[in-house]
């Protein structure tokens, strides 16, 4: 192919790495998971309403901080709480899989709000090989809505000696590319 400025041809990946689509020290992964929830605004607040616990069961202290900061904190709560449980469907678990404060919702100043997980989310997010999440909140006066993509990478299957403690027989682990968490 011949280029008339002399410039090489633009690949797939390299465009992508310019739009920082893919992270440059990986090849580029699939979907995971999708998760999608939407709560509604005056059930959410009734419930809050009703028990004062019940924040605080649901959300960490960054984010009650955050949602507290609005002169009314039910939307961006709901919002958060829409997200928790569409991490749940991302990952294919049930309700109460694992602690409600296992993922936080996180923001940067004005930037996208983000996901960080911890604790038995973190674990599974890892067994199932989620290596990136991406998320998209929105509400009206009504409703609020959380979409949740799972970015995943290669498993790979790790056999464990009869008389290892988590038994004989294969078990899915993180591939060698994504590094364990210290």
């Amino acid at each position: 192919m011949s280029h008339r400025d002399g410039a090489a041809p633009v690949t797939a990946l390299a465009r992508s790495l310019a739009l920082g689509l893919v992270d440059g020290d990986r090849p580029p992964v699939g979907v995971a998971g999708v998760g999608v929830d939407a709560v509604d605004l005056a059930r959410f607040a009734r419930v809050l309403g009703r028990r004062a616990s019940v924040a605080e069961r649901l959300f960490t202290p960054g984010e009650l901080a955050y949602a507290r900061c609005a002169p009314d904190p039910v939307p961006r709560l709901s919002t958060r709480f829409a997200a928790k449980e569409a991490v749940m469907k991302a990952l294919g678990v049930g309700l109460w899989a694992y602690p409600f404060h296992d993922v936080e919702v996180v923001r940067v100043g004005l930037g996208a709000p983000g996901l960080v997980l911890s604790g038995a989310a973190d674990g599974l997010a890892r067994r199932r090989g989620v290596v990136r999440w991406h998320l998209a909140l929105s509400h009206t006066d009504q409703l609020a809505i959380a979409l949740v993509v799972a970015e995943g990478g290669p498993v790979v299957a790790e056999r464990h000696p009869a008389g290892h403690p988590a038994g004989g027989g294969p078990t899915a682990v993180p591939s060698p590319d994504r590094p364990a968490k210290p």
